[in-house]
């Protein structure tokens, strides 16, 4: 799966992943502990592969001994690899512990780390992917990893859009990786190229749109500029305002939570392929919602990744769905 053009994707960070048998402030010595891998970048690449997307990782990875495994990782998930760029720094890296909630009680190690490199010349490298292909995933995160980060991400968009290709941009706002003046002039700049907008609320919007009610944090994003914004507000709670008036969407609730790390992400890996295969937008956001609610039933970013008929099984459960599976839109 080395060709263009691609269904989905995906520019960011891939980290290792060490999954604490204990909240980070309550490690102790002999904590037990399991590596695995993640970042918003994989986790979102992977259910896009999953919701069946020919999907390609764009990251720069670093030259440690965890570089192998890691890609193998990836690969696993039908994730394609062969577009990932190296450089001679450690693969960063986070310690966390089991969340049911979505809570982001993280430690990370990123700072000079691989992903932290990537710039617009990476982008350049890959301008005949970003062009040809249908859809494209990034996030606050990426932009926020370094300054030549932040412009890689605008540079990628601006392809895309200007190529008539999809957007998918999740804010991801962390206070511990960039300031909100920056974040917000970052979303100012990105949401009227992008197709779809996935925020979180009450953390993202009050951080970058001063609200703490979904429907405002809705409205304030599309006039920014966004076609289709998708708010999370908790569990159980999705709104979706695509300009012909915002509504509330029926989430599936998983009875058994195990852990919600990167269920967002999921969200938008398997919304923004099924988008890039042809579904219409309400049938598109059911299944992210369904694949989103099946992943926390895994421990960690990738621990579980749903298979795509499970997904249309569980979203078919809670609403009709009137998409067409399977068909590719034309581009532009």
């Amino acid at each position: 799966m080395t060709g263009a053009p691609y269904d989905v994707l995906v520019l960011g960070e891939v980290l290792v992943e060490i999954h604490a048998a204990a909240a980070p402030g309550e490690v102790a010595d002999g904590t037990p502990a399991r590596i695995s891998y993640s970042g918003d970048a994989l986790n979102a690449a992977a259910a896009a592969a999953a919701a069946g997307a020919r999907t390609a990782l764009l990251a720069v990875v670093g030259d440690d001994e965890l570089s192998t495994p890691l890609l193998r990782r990836a690969a696993e998930l039908g994730v394609d690899v062969s577009h990932v760029r190296r450089a001679p720094r450690p693969n960063g890296a986070y310690l966390l512990s089991a969340d049911t909630e979505g809570g982001r009680e993280f430690v990370y190690w990123r700072a000079h780390s691989a992903g932290s490199t990537l710039a617009p010349a990476h982008v350049d490298s890959w301008r005949g992917l970003l062009t040809a292909s249908t859809a494209l995933i990034t996030s606050g995160i990426t932009a926020a990893l370094s300054p030549s980060s932040h412009d890689a991400v605008l540079a990628a968009a601006h392809l895309v859009h200007e190529a008539g290709g999809h957007l998918s941009y999740d804010p991801n706002f962390r206070p511990r990786l960039t300031g909100r003046d920056r974040a917000r002039d970052l979303l100012a700049r990105i949401t009227p190229l992008t197709g779809l907008l996935k925020t979180s609320c009450p953390a993202d919007a009050l951080a970058l749109v001063d609200t703490d009610d979904p429907d405002t944090a809705a409205a304030r994003c599309r006039a920014l500029g966004a076609r289709t914004v998708v708010v999370t507000a908790g569990a159980g709670r999705l709104l979706l305002d695509d300009g012909s008036g915002a509504r509330y969407q029926t989430v599936p609730v998983n009875p058994a939570p195990v852990d919600a790390t990167g269920a967002g992400d999921c969200f938008t890996g398997t919304a923004t392929a099924r988008l890039a295969l042809g579904d219409g937008l309400a049938d598109a956001v059911a299944y992210g919602a369904a694949a989103a609610s099946l992943s926390v039933s895994g421990r960690g970013g990738t621990g579980r990744v749903p298979a795509f008929p499970q997904t249309a099984a569980l979203a078919a459960r809670h609403r009709g769905l009137t998409g067409r599976p399977g068909a590719r839109p034309p581009r532009g």
